[in-house]
């Protein structure tokens, strides 16, 4: 633990003796796993085994500290590494988790600012490590910049003259003159002249005394537009953080009671405090950019955090960064950006609309709170959302589509988007937000409820922003990337908000071993048609269909061998006639099955001259399912055209098969600084985001099959039709798919100043478009404007 100091009272010498009889057998067993033979120290020399092994259990576990009464911070410090000093870094290894994540993450926001700024290498950037102790830190950041040239000056920060004399001489042998070692109480560090652009802090603060002090003074060492980067123990429940909207995220953040308790009084042998304080005051005197909450799994499951902040006044990426409320709103709402003279936000009018992260920023300014993460990215893409909200951890912290189920081929044609154009559409797995994008529209709107479903959205426009088309397609092409955890850290995490990229660095195991595509609540509907191959023998069908050459081929291998597994009496009672099946796996809730149900009921296959169909819930599905497939197979090639059903039956897509937006075209397209400054991405309902966008401002709304969730006995569906009008310019469009053949609500849309026009209908036989899963295609266009109360007014 690099320091900076630490109680020097002793603890109490019943506790100590409790745990010392544990930590003996513990920690042997500790140091034989983390440590080699031979180790080398911060001046390169080798360390032993036995040797490095009895000093650390003795100077952490078994000597007495001091007790005098005219002991400093710094004769504790001394007491306590002098003696270990020479074998720190080769014992604390396996300990110190996260600090070559936290240095990865302030090198890739170093980088992108260098990067706007068109900053040359090293033109006078100033990294201060405080509590840097040997040195490791620095020397380890080589790992993602050339510190030499990178840094024009770099000052380690520690109160310990051992642990800087082993600094000193590691950057005497690496030959680094650019690296000051300043033995120093770092409340009394100053810098002449700018401040610092990059601060860290690797487990020194938790052996802080006076941890206020050093908090506050590093306020003043950072430069406005500065990086401060922390990594270091906690234990904390998250009954004290949930309230708070600022800490950028809350995964995996709670601590439960016994490990609180556990964990506190083990480290305090130590002289290190892991109360919660420490951590919330460095959130609440700076602006959260990243947040990780972690366990060290090796060594008991130790909870430590990963943080990356910037100074609470600074706002990247905006307009003038005092009016940064207004200028969210303004991209949140659709209303054009006019800075408000000698206004604040405290004068807005009360009954005036504003977007949800305007009134959390209102909150926080008027009690004297860092803004929530949101304000503190590198893009205001994705706009602030309160986690908490049981209507979005209903999901579970898991999306139900891994890649969209629209063909967007035909959503270009219906729509043919220009660059005046104003787009609302539901994010899904963000495929079609991202076709949307390449027809350059004005801005584009993207709305889901699921948070998940947006992380995965923002996972993709990161990827185009930073990544080589290469990487881009081994993510969503093979749906597979061994070094996406690399990626993510170094290469990702600054075009990510906070919430985003803790949840995909919790799940980075899905691009290294699943796959993207076998994941999700729609991945249940795939494993059990593998089920199903596997347990009926035409696995090797499936592989000759993604191999058929001709439709002619490819329908004779469907009509033999698949569908009579796929469409058997077994497969239909047990699968395709259970409810839960249906919404879990294919994302088909009770309203929409209402809807299959009743066109199948005055369908020809029950009540035609010849009936072949019983009015039941498994026939209607079944049917529903046949006319979905059957004419996919007859009229699209799966091998070459039709990704859809190609990423289902292989498990991703290929070079031939593949979305529009994984082309070379599209990610020269995407892949352009900028392309992606109109998006928006809204985590909330359809009806919220349309209630407070500026009226008439959209020119299309895309809401998929969403409105078929609608219970028809309720006047929910009106609701949202009022709001998109209101919202629509005249002549504007609500393009809409559904499971009937004429859905019941596009009376309503009618009776709401809409004009419908179905523009696709599956008969018997056709294919509706390749995905081929709805029975008709609408478009609504506003005629006339109706009468819509705007809340809050």
């Amino acid at each position: 633990m690099d320091s900076l100091g630490g109680n020097i009272s002793p603890p109490g010498v019943d506790t100590k003796l409790l745990f010392t009889g544990i930590s003996g057998v513990a920690l042997f067993a500790i140091a034989l796993f983390q440590l080699s033979p031979k180790r080398r120290d911060g001046n390169g020399e080798d360390q032993g085994l036995f040797r490095s092994l009895i000093l650390f259990c003795y100077s952490c576990f078994l000597k007495p500290h001091p007790v005098e009464a005219k002991a400093t911070q710094q004769v504790a410090l001394e007491a306590f590494y002098s003696g270990q000093a020479s074998i720190y870094d080769s014992t604390r290894k396996t300990l110190l988790k996260g600090r070559e994540d936290m240095l990865a993450l302030v090198a890739a926001q170093l980088r992108v600012k260098a990067e706007k700024a068109s900053a040359s290498a090293g033109a006078g950037r100033i990294w201060v490590d405080v509590g840097g102790g040997t040195g490791w830190n620095i020397e380890s950041m080589s790992r993602f910049v050339d510190v030499p040239s990178f840094f024009s000056a770099v000052y380690l920060v520690d109160f310990s003259p051992s642990l800087c004399e082993v600094a000193r001489k590691r950057f005497a042998r690496l030959g680094w003159t650019n690296v000051n070692v300043v033995c120093e109480d770092a409340r009394k560090f100053r810098l002449q002249g700018s401040g610092a652009d990059l601060i860290t802090m690797s487990y020194s603060l938790s052996m802080i005394p006076d941890y206020y002090s050093v908090v506050d003074s590093l306020t003043s060492l950072l430069s406005p537009q500065g990086v401060v980067g922390v990594v270091d123990f906690y234990v904390q429940s998250k009954i004290d953080v949930s309230f708070r909207n600022y800490t950028g995220g809350m995964i995996d953040r709670h601590v439960n009671f016994l490990a609180r308790t556990f964990w506190r009084a083990w480290f305090d042998l130590d002289r290190v405090a892991l109360e919660p304080g420490r951590r919330d005051y460095l959130e609440y005197r700076f602006g959260t950019v990243l947040m990780v909450s972690s366990r060290n799994y090796t060594l008991g499951s130790i909870p430590y955090y990963v943080w990356v902040g910037c100074p609470k006044g600074r706002f990247s990426a905006a307009e003038p960064h005092g009016d940064i409320a207004h200028y969210v709103d303004s991209l949140a709402r659709e209303t054009q950006w006019i800075r408000p003279s000698n206004k604040t936000i405290a004068h807005s009018p009360a009954n005036q609309v504003r977007s949800k992260a305007f009134e959390a920023a209102a909150q926080n300014l008027a009690s004297n709170l860092p803004l929530p993460s949101f304000f503190y990215q590198n893009h205001h893409w994705r706009l602030y959302y309160d986690d908490q909200l049981k209507k979005h951890t209903q999901f579970n912290d898991e999306y139900i589509y891994a890649f969209t189920w629209e063909d967007s081929r035909v959503d270009g044609h219906l729509l043919k988007l220009g660059p005046e154009d104003v787009v609302l559409a539901i994010t899904s797995a963000g495929d079609n937000i991202l076709a949307y994008a390449m027809q350059s529209s004005a801005r584009i709107h993207a709305i889901d409820l699921n948070p998940t479903q947006n992380h995965l959205l923002e996972l993709k426009v990161a990827a185009f922003t930073a990544l080589p088309y290469e990487d881009v397609w081994k993510l969503f092409g093979e749906g597979k990337h061994p070094e996406f955890r690399s990626l993510l850290v170094s290469k990702l995490s600054p075009h990510l908000s906070s919430r985003a990229f803790q949840y995909w660095l919790s799940h980075s195991d899905i691009f290294r071993s699943r796959g993207l595509y076998d994941t999700g609540g729609s991945r249940h509907a795939i494993r059990v048609f593998r089920w199903i191959s596997r347990v009926f023998g035409c696995r090797r069908d499936v592989k000759k269909l993604l191999a058929a050459k001709t439709l002619n081929e490819q329908a004779e291998i469907w009509q033999s061998k698949i569908r009579p597994a796929l469409f058997c009496r077994i497969v239909n009672s047990l699968v395709l006639d259970s409810e839960a099946f249906l919404w879990s796996a294919l994302g088909v809730p009770k309203n929409q099955l209402a809807m299959i149900e009743a066109d199948h009921a005055n369908s020809d296959a029950v009540n035609g001259p010849n009936p072949t169909a019983k009015n039941t819930r498994a026939q209607a599905v079944w049917h529903y399912m046949v006319n979905t497939f059957d004419p996919v197979i007859r009229e699209t090639h799966i091998a070459t055209d039709n990704p859809y059903y190609h990423v289902c039956l292989e498990g991703s897509f290929s070079k031939r098969c593949h979305p529009e937006y994984l082309s070379q075209a599209a990610y020269n397209h995407l892949s352009r600084p900028g392309a992606f400054n109109r998006l928006r991405i809204h985590t909330d309902e359809i009806e919220e985001v349309v209630g407070r966008i500026e009226p008439a401002s959209l020119t299309v709304a895309v809401v998929m099959d969403s409105m078929d969730w609608f219970d028809p006995g309720s006047d929910a569906a009106a609701q949202q039709i009022l709001k998109l009008n209101r919202a629509l310019k005249i002549g504007g469009r609500v393009l809409l798919r559904s499971s009937a053949l004429t859905p019941w609500y596009i009376r309503e849309f009618e009776a709401h100043g809409f004009a419908g026009k179905r523009v696709g209908n599956r008969t018997e036989g056709s294919c509706i478009d390749r995905v081929n899963m709805y029975a008709s295609c609408w478009i609504c266009t506003k005629r006339q404007d109706t009468s819509v109360p705007i809340p809050g007014a």
